[in-house]
């Protein structure tokens, strides 16, 4: 995110460092100075700088390659603690080193913490051979003291020999009257003494800060980030000046939330599964031995998903997962070094910009291996088989199209049948408050959800699938011949205007059997129908009686519920010229209601029980006694036997819809079902840790853009986009994880979020929130109510925000320059077209809808149809690690208020190589960084910045031998040890103590 803010008025500024006119500090103004901003946790109580003049070295030839290790120590702390380094500068007597050391509130130090600046030469950067040239001592006290708050110090060797300078310079601005508060502002004094402020630039107002979330303060982004590392910068501009800059990393709990939600919903759904096809009845030997073989191998992933949950939630390690565990079954839902890294760039007019991205291991099943490829190969291998299997089947063959239908099908039957009972519920207690206007509202909702769902169960995917489940029966062989036994009956439908007659009876044993079962499945839904409209008609007789003093609001209702009848009506109508005809389906009897007299419809059919069927057409004229004048003050009483109808007539029609439908899909899953199961297994592992990443990116980004308005109407018009960028070479093991990868990113395009309102101030209240399947899933983002109330109306109403992910992968390790000579590239081409295509579908979407103003600003001259034309060059392009590509890819991104997302194997090395050389370019790009020190600065960041942080977490997990204190850098190379046998005997007892702690670690 980029995006620049103004430094607002500074009336009431913190203070970090103070000065005095006399020697002696106070303790009081000591305590205050290096208290800082308790508003501000990003904000360093103390920053400096380092520089050293005149280094000699023991041979007068070599000029040293240098770095300065700053330890600290408190009284009464008796021992030295490694606080932070300096990069490496080479090949100079003068370094001037761009990192700044900064002490945040979390060190706790004060006037009496003392502070060694170690200078080391290092001789061999591959080897870590090194010896310290000098060292110097200050306390706090002394550089707060001195007027220019710089100190100039002599190195003294081991042998108290002078072998250089080091300076100490604490940050300041200079002197502005814009910029800094008027002294005559300021307390003259603090307990008779004089005080002067000195240090602007090490806090910034709360107007500007209050617009940026931080890591460690902010309420939302401490309950989802934490574990957080600081790095401070200072880099020179074109102009003179400087910026100053604040390297940020940190770990998330998501990495291990986010997956026990989903294994529990999978292991829900997978249940679910199990118990739709246990009730699908009884099914003929073939079907019913397909149905154990689907059963079992289901049971078998429920009981994986049930012990990966359990480890899940027995585990109690860091929350991120170590790439030494990439391969842990235990863990493998979790993705490996999932952080988040921020860069705060401020310059000395006080504008402020913020970078995020979210760093991740290539998401991939690591622990199913790669033996056999990754998704993209499997898939390809599984739908060949499902071909082949349909082709040697003798079952009914479905296209994918159908078996999505199916799949929606029964999500809207669920849903529908679900709502129809809630507002038939609603409908009664409406009657029994006797309220008009309760009615006329639930009965208009009602009809529209009972409509719907006719509607969805009027299609020939179903009608063709029950006759599949019938077919599919023990008893079908038998009642094949004869499809009814009762007198003749003919069933007149309205479909599309043309008057259609299907006979079935006696005289009709040459009909097709098909037509039977299509003209039986229609009975159900249309006396769905029916039912419904009588509920509507009797409705309106009991508002006509309410209303009968007003003859103008009784034509005005039968106007209005005639034409909600006439709707239904229009495509579909029945007529049942014999009610007596007979159904095979049968539904259980309802109680009858708390009344003694008998429900209003006594004509008896066997298809429905006395209950459940629909009124004969006579009865639907009221020529019969009615009930509302049986019971002339009970509407509920005249209404319950009707609603009770509905439901059973809706219950029944949305079981055997549901049930045909599951049949559909076992039809289409049993010749490759075991291949299915393993191969969904595997796309879930990798999607749970793709989505575990958007999530942590998702909330970022709402948090730090809550107030830019242009971002949240793109988030809710055309959805977010997320980018992700991969260093996977196209050779081995990391070929198929880059299939794993391409995958999981594009099935993130079944996800949306929906920002709500969080229930308490909490952190666990603040938590993303997972609903859905596999089909689709729903993360909730609970913001406080603060948080909430700046979000635009469309937001806080609940729509749904899409996401766009794209994809863009260029190898650049040695494993590529193999694949570009020897293997395939051709994955890696097409996942950047495909991405490249939808990129400009997502900038053509924006221009359709969106204006200009809505996106970030940019100090750069290249538009963005120019960026992407040069992407498309790029894309297009055959050339060999063409790092353009994710360079354009990445500008364009952040250009236009995207997510980044960068990985490689690991997320170590090759993904703090991209980090810190994007960071670097943003610096020079969008801040006029002086290219003269672009080398220096990509190099500060690579060997002093939080991303070494990884590195080192990483190395903790694998190296155990730190726990005894064992510095790495004494294990030498063994030629250079076989030159004395006293550094070999040591080499060899270290080496055993390393493997010994090691296997004890396994």
């Amino acid at each position: 995110m980029a995006g620049g803010r103004e430094r607002s008025s500074r009336t009431q500024r913190p203070w970090s460092v103070y000065r005095a006119n006399t020697f002696e500090l106070s303790s009081e103004m000591i305590g205050l100075a290096l208290a800082g901003n308790s508003q501000d946790p990003d904000e360093p109580v103390l920053e400096f700088s380092i520089a050293c003049t005149e280094l000699a070295t023991p041979a007068l030839e070599r000029k040293p390659n240098s770095f300065v290790a700053v330890s600290c120590t408190t009284p009464p702390q008796a021992f030295w603690t490694k606080h932070a380094q300096t990069e490496i500068i080479e090949g100079t007597s003068n370094p001037m080193f761009l990192s700044s050391i900064a002490f945040f509130q979390d060190c706790n130090i004060n006037h009496q913490t003392q502070v060694k600046l170690a200078v080391y030469d290092v001789k061999d950067r591959s080897q870590g051979t090194m010896y310290m040239l000098g060292s110097a001592l200050f306390a706090v006290k002394e550089l707060l003291q001195e007027k220019s708050h710089r100190l100039e110090l002599e190195l003294r060797s081991a042998e108290n020999q002078r072998v250089g300078k080091v300076t100490v310079a604490a940050w300041q601005m200079e002197d502005r009257a814009d910029h800094r508060m008027s002294v005559r502002s300021l307390p003259e004094s603090i307990n008779g003494r004089t005080v002067l402020p000195v240090d602007e630039s090490l806090t910034e107002s709360m107007g500007v800060r209050i617009k940026y979330a931080s890591l460690c303060k902010d309420s939302l982004l401490r309950s989802v980030f934490g574990g957080t590392m600081s790095r401070m910068y200072r880099f020179p501009t074109t102009d003179g000046k400087h910026l100053r800059v604040l390297e940020q990393m940190a770990e998330s709990v998501l990495s291990l939330n986010i997956p026990r939600q989903f294994v529990k919903l999978l292991l829900e759904e997978d249940t679910a599964r199990v118990c739709e096809l246990e009730e699908l009845g009884e099914l003929s030997p073939c079907w019913e031995s397909l149905r154990r073989q689907i059963v079992s191998q289901y049971q078998s992933i429920i009981l994986t998903h049930q012990e990966t949950l359990s480890d899940l939630n027995s585990y109690r390690g860091p929350s991120f997962k170590a790439s030494n565990l990439k391969a842990d079954r235990k863990l493998e839902f979790m993705p490996t070094n999932l952080h988040v890294q921020r860069m705060r760039v401020q310059n000395e007019l006080g504008f402020e910009h913020t970078y995020d991205v979210v760093t991740i291991g290539a998401p991939a099943a690591h622990c199913q291996g790669f033996k056999s490829g990754g998704l993209r190969k499997l898939i390809q291998k599984f739908e060949e088989a499902k071909k082949h299997a349909q082709s040697s089947s003798q079952s009914i063959v479905y296209i994918p199209q159908d078996i999505v239908r199916a799949k929606e099908i029964i999500a809207h039957i669920n849903t529908l049948k679900t709502q129809v009972n809630y507002y038939a519920e609603r409908l009664s207690r409406a009657a029994k408050d006797r309220s008009a206007s309760g009615l006329e509202r639930t009965l208009a909702i009602l009809s529209d959800k009972t409509r719907q769902l006719v509607t969805v169960c009027d299609c020939k995917l179903l009608a063709s699938a029950i006759q599949a489940l019938n077919a599919g029966r023990p008893e079908y062989i038998a009642s094949k011949a004869s499809p009814t036994t009762e007198p003749e009956q003919v069933v007149l439908r309205n479909d599309q205007d043309t008057l259609l007659a299907k006979w079935s009876g006696r005289n009709s044993r040459s009909s097709l059997h098909v037509d039977w079962q299509e003209e039986e499945w229609e009975k159900v839904w249309v006396n769905v129908d029916k039912s419904l409209e009588c509920i509507i008609q009797r409705v309106d007789k009991l508002l006509q009686k309410e209303r009968r003093p007003s003859s103008s609001s009784l034509d005005s209702s039968q106007h209005d519920l005639q034409g909600s009848s006439q709707k239904g009506d229009e495509k579909r109508r029945a007529f049942w010229i014999n009610p007596g005809s007979s159904s095979q389906d049968s539904l259980p009897s309802e109680p009858p209601p708390p009344s003694s007299s008998p429900p209003p419809y006594s004509s008896s059919s066997p298809a429905l029980s006395s209950s459940a069927r629909p009124p004969s057409p006579e009865q639907e004229n009221y020529g019969s006694p009615s009930a509302e004048e049986a019971y002339p003050g009970e509407w509920s009483e005249v209404l319950y036997p009707l609603l009770t109808t509905l439901t059973e007539c809706v219950a029944m029609m949305s079981d055997k819809a549901k049930k045909s439908m599951v049949f559909l899909l076992m039809q289409d899953s049993a010749p490759t079902i075991a291949m299915d199961v393993s191969l969904q297994y595997r796309r879930d592992v990798v999607f749970c840790q793709t989505l575990t990443a958007l999530i942590c990116g998702f909330v970022i980004k709402l948090r730090n853009c809550l107030r830019d308005n242009g971002f949240l109407r793109q988030l809710y018009t055309i959805g977010l986009l997320a980018q992700f960028e991969s260093l996977l070479s196209t050779y081995g093991d990391e070929l198929a994880m880059l299939e794993d990868m391409s995958v999981g990113v594009m099935d993130l395009r079944n996800v949306t979020f929906k920002v709500t309102q969080a229930a308490g101030s909490s952190a666990p209240d603040m938590l993303p929130i997972i609903t859905g399947n596999r089909d689709g899933f729903n993360v909730r983002i609970p913001l406080p109510g603060s948080m909430f109330d700046a979000l635009p109306r469309e937001i806080q109403s609940g729509m749904l925000l899409r996401v766009q992910p794209v994809h863009f992968n260029v190898g650049i390790n040695e494993q590529q320059t193999l694949a570009e000579k020897f293997g395939d590239t051709s994955l890696q081409e097409i996942i950047n077209v495909e991405s490249l295509s939808r990129l400009n579908s997502y900038y053509e979407q924006f221009k359709e809808v969106l204006p200009e103003d809505c996106l970030p600003r940019s100090r750069s001259q290249t538009c963005l149809p120019e960026l992407l034309r040069f992407l498309g060059q790029n894309v297009n392009a055959r050339k060999n690690k063409n790092v353009d590509i994710l360079w354009q890819a990445a500008e364009i991104c952040r250009r236009l208020n995207g997510v980044r997302f960068t990985s490689c194997k690991s997320a170590k090395d090759r993904t703090a190589m991209s980090v810190t050389l994007e960071q670097c370019l943003i610096l020079q790009h969008e801040h006029g960084m002086a290219p003269q020190v672009f080398t220096q600065a990509l190099d500060c960041m690579r060997s002093v910045g939080t991303r070494e942080g990884v590195i080192q977490k990483n190395l903790s997990g694998l190296l155990p031998v730190r726990d005894l204190r064992l510095d790495p850098s004494l294990m030498y190379s063994l030629p250079l040890l076989a030159l004395s046998p006293n550094l070999l005997v040591v080499w060899i007892f270290l080496s055993v103590a390393y493997f010994l702690a090691k296997v004890r670690c396994r």
